[in-house]
């Protein structure tokens, strides 16, 4: 009896945890955001207030600002994140998008997304894409038109053009706002005692001052 007893616990505890682990299931067919709300939240992560769904019209279905490429930043790499914010007819249904396109020899940074997994689906152009599981072994290969990889959750990954030409990559996620840390940014970008830094990495007080020069935010 207490065996079975336990058995049913843990595996209690464990959906338990799955499920708050990831985005709640809705509870309507749809829920358009409530632009005009005073209670509307600052983060996509928030439950949005909705809209009466007799408001909603097809155009709440329908985003069209991925058409081009965004800005891009010096290391070649453009992105463009589709939330809840910028196209209501996803809240609450646990999914969000991007374009990322790379110039020659663009990079997207190694970086992770601490709330879901990505699948990405090179639309033009020729990638070297991959990620480093938790016991640091390296999953890459080059990429071509019509293929596809995924990123599973929390992993840190990686993409570079290696083609002749721009590269696109269009992405999804099991999340509505599956969050970004890019690792530079992270570690050099913040305010890690610069002590810690020059152990962790070998380098010296100069190089580390360079390096956080690169990569802390301009305000």
């Amino acid at each position: 009896m207490f065996p079975t007893v336990t058995a049913l616990l843990v595996f209690f505890l464990f959906a338990c945890y799955t499920t708050l682990a990831s985005d709640p299931d809705p509870v309507q067919d749809f829920c358009i955001p409530n632009t005009n709300s005073s209670l509307l939240p600052s983060s996509v992560g928030s439950n949005l207030p909705c809209k009466n769904s007799s408001e909603a019209t097809p155009d709440d279905f329908v985003f069209s600002g991925i058409k081009t490429a965004g800005n891009f930043k010096k290391t070649g790499f453009s992105a463009i994140s589709v939330n809840p914010m910028l196209f209501p007819g996803l809240n609450t249904l646990g999914m969000s998008f991007v374009r990322a396109d790379l110039d020659v020899g663009g990079i997207n940074v190694p970086h992770f997304h601490p709330r879901a997994t990505e699948l990405a689906y090179v639309a033009e152009g020729k990638v070297y894409s991959g990620f480093v599981d938790s016991s640091n072994r390296v999953f890459a290969k080059v990429i071509e038109k019509g293929e596809v990889m995924v990123f599973p959750r929390g992993l840190v990954h990686f993409q570079m053009n290696i083609g002749h030409s721009p590269a696109t990559i269009l992405g999804s996620f099991n999340s509505q706002n599956p969050g970004l840390q890019r690792i530079p940014t992270a570690v050099f970008g913040s305010g890690i005692k610069e002590e810690l830094l020059e152990k962790a990495f070998g380098l010296s007080a100069r190089q580390i001052s360079v390096m956080r020069r690169k990569f802390i935010p301009i305000p």
